[in-house]
């Protein structure tokens, strides 16, 4: 009868075991916004980050705006991931209860980029919107 107990306990502790490691392993990647300097040309910015959500002109400079989620390294999700599958091992799921709530809150950062680009469509300026912080990136401030 202890057996069938225990197993009657495992087997929704097994299902339980993966929803953090399963969200910790499809979090967003994190883009390199490194490139993103004075001087790249538009092309190579669209090749990177895709569409801009919205193109346009402001006061005489070619301007794009992109919306994603920053997610995380390749590393950061790997240690997430390895985290969560022992916690669930070690306390036969109950990590959980605490874990799939710290993967939900934990999603990626909200990030918009506004970057404006010189006569010959090279980059002049980015403003990088996170966490409502800006940071501006341009020629004085390489």
């Amino acid at each position: 009868m202890n057996r069938m107990k225990l197993t009657f306990l495992l087997i929704p502790a097994f299902f339980l075991c993966s929803c953090s490691v399963f969200m910790a392993a499809h979090q967003p990647d994190k883009k390199n916004l490194n490139f993103l300097k004075p001087g790249v040309h538009q092309s190579v910015v669209r090749e990177e980050l895709g569409r801009p959500v919205w193109s346009g002109e402001e006061n005489g400079f070619q301007v794009d705006l992109f919306k994603f989620i920053q997610g995380y390294s390749k590393e950061a999700k790997v240690g997430r991931v390895l985290f969560h599958g022992v916690a669930d091992l070690l306390t036969l799921g109950i990590w959980e209860i605490a874990g799939t709530p710290i993967e939900l809150m934990e999603s990626g950062t909200d990030t918009s980029l506004r970057i404006t680009y010189d006569q010959s469509l090279r980059i002049q300026e980015v403003e990088i919107h996170q966490k409502g912080k800006i940071n501006v990136i341009d020629p004085g401030n390489p």
